[in-house]
């Protein structure tokens, strides 16, 4: 399957401009700070509970890589053991074709409105806005996503979607627009996290009780058993999955596990490495359907969508091993002062970096790439122990051959690593480089500090002062302070460090 569908938000600036404005946001910054430092703190505290913590994670990346090389085999085995327990399953190449058959599943119930459990995968088709079209209202139930849904904005935390919006702001949006979606917000509501989500647990709460569809994500299914399964914290997404006579899950194809057994080591990775919980409070498991519990049709939707393009490429597709636990983005430096918005892409954050530009084609993202300080502390958080910083890397290579566009032309920067590599090759090279450089920053520097340098080196040192070479090179100072001891040792010690 192939057919990449574009997940970035169309109209969207590029990410160092997007950066720029959300920089500016000094309470954006003082939410992103305090809500990522405290479930990092969180997540900290429990995986150090753990003294096998990293076999549980040795163990999981293990799992994830054999299941994306036999990824076609284990998908198969998910639709039959699927379809052998009631269910029906639906191929989706891009996100054109699981929009036209949610629409249609959605249509044949005759309803004209859908409860959703919180699911990224709906979110990069742009699920809501086809129903919408289709003349059919998506009704977000996660909290954070009725935050967003409300305020008609866009998800900035793959965990905690509303996180950029302060208590102030949230009453202020239910009290505006919960009346447009349903039941209106309590008179006299207040800003106190108790009557924020009381007025929440109203507002759903008839929902939930006339819904006859509801769509739902997937974090998990075993491909042995059939079974599909939800974690969330709320108990909006069990509601979702029981109440209603029609569920349909949206699940993308990396998802599944080999076996039922599998799920032992996910469910414990999973809560601990995005909430900092020791579970999840609501681990809702499915297999079909069940006569006289829950829903009486089923049909999951495997989603391509530049996945398998992705599953091409031997550095990148590590990217699907992700099971979308934020923990990357709670301790990425770049993220707790940018925010997701200016990802520009409903995964945000180091794996939106990696993710993003693959499934859309490292041309149609290519500075996402580049969000990075390539420190790598999302390696380390990461549960599952995909190598973030060895991607981005990878990637940046791919977005430079993309510019570039085949042109026989070397580009700037080439030729700049052509002749640093010529420079760096010869000790007699480097060594009247670095005369003339100590020479030239004498000129122009000002207090050991060299400023703005024109040219191609402008966007650098544009934001950040260069040091001034030293006055004398270290090979120099090495021969003149450590003279050779003796004949034999004029080989190694007086050629300097190496």
């Amino acid at each position: 399957m192939s057919g990449a569908h574009n997940v970035v938000w169309l109209g969207t600036p590029a990410f160092p401009e997007a950066a720029r404005a959300a920089l500016a946001d000094t309470r954006l910054r003082a939410n992103l700070r305090r809500a990522t430092g405290t479930i990092r703190d969180k997540r900290l505290a429990v995986t150090a509970e753990l003294d096998d913590w990293e076999e549980l994670r040795e163990t999981a990346a293990t799992i994830k890589r054999h299941t994306l090389r036999h990824l076609d085999h284990h998908l198969l085995r998910l639709e039959k053991a699927v379809t052998a327990a009631g269910g029906v399953v639906h191929w989706a190449a891009d996100a054109a074709e699981a929009n036209r058959i949610v629409t249609a599943l959605v249509r044949a119930t005759g309803e004209d409105s859908v409860v959703k459990v919180k699911s990224m995968a709906t979110q990069e088709i742009g699920l809501n806005e086809a129903l919408a079209e289709a003349g059919v209202r998506a009704y977000e139930t996660d909290l954070a996503e009725l935050i967003v849904q409300l305020g008609g904005d866009r998800p900035s935390h793959i965990l905690v979607p509303a996180i950029h919006r302060g208590r102030s702001e949230i009453r202020d949006i239910f009290r505006r627009r919960m009346g447009e979606w349903g039941r209106p917000a309590p008179e006299g509501l207040t800003d106190e996290p108790r009557d924020l989500a009381e007025a929440a647990r109203l507002h759903l709460r008839e929902k939930f009780l006339r819904a006859k569809v509801a769509v739902s994500g997937a974090n998990f299914a075993a491909a042995d058993t059939g079974t599909v399964a939800v974690v969330e914290s709320e108990g909006n997404g069990r509601m979702c999955l029981t109440l209603p006579e029609t569920l349909i899950t949206v699940m993308g194809i990396e998802k599944v596990l080999p076996s039922f057994a599998d799920l032992d080591v996910f469910l414990r990775l999973l809560p601990r490495s995005s909430t900092g919980e020791r579970m999840n409070p609501y681990t809702s498991l499915w297999t079909g359907v069940t006569e006289g519990d829950g829903p009486r049709n089923f049909h999951l939707v495997l989603l391509d969508n530049g996945r398998t393009a992705t599953l091409a490429d031997e550095v990148g597709r590590q990217a699907l091993a992700c099971i979308r636990c934020s923990a990357c983005l709670n301790v990425c430096p770049v993220y707790e002062r940018t925010g997701g918005h200016a990802y520009g892409s409903v995964y945000p954050g180091p794996i939106g970096a990696v993710l993003t530009p693959q499934l859309v084609g490292v041309g149609n993202a290519a500075s996402l790439p580049f969000a990075s300080t390539l420190c790598g502390a999302c390696y380390d958080a990461c549960p599952v122990k995909i190598d973030i910083p060895e991607v981005l890397v990878h990637l940046r290579a791919a977005a430079v051959e993309a510019e570039r566009g085949g042109r026989l032309l070397p580009t700037a920067e080439a030729l700049a690593m052509k002749a640093a590599g010529a420079v760096l090759s010869s000790p007699r090279r480097l060594a009247a480089v670095q005369r003339l450089a100590a020479v030239g920053a004498r000129l122009v520097a000002r207090d050991g500090r060299i400023g703005a340098l024109p040219g191609p080196f402008a966007s650098w040192s544009g934001t950040r002062d260069t040091p001034a070479p030293a006055r004398e090179p270290l090979r120099a100072w090495w021969r003149r302070t450590r003279p050779p001891r003796s004949e034999d040792s004029r080989t190694t010690e007086g050629k300097g460090p190496r």
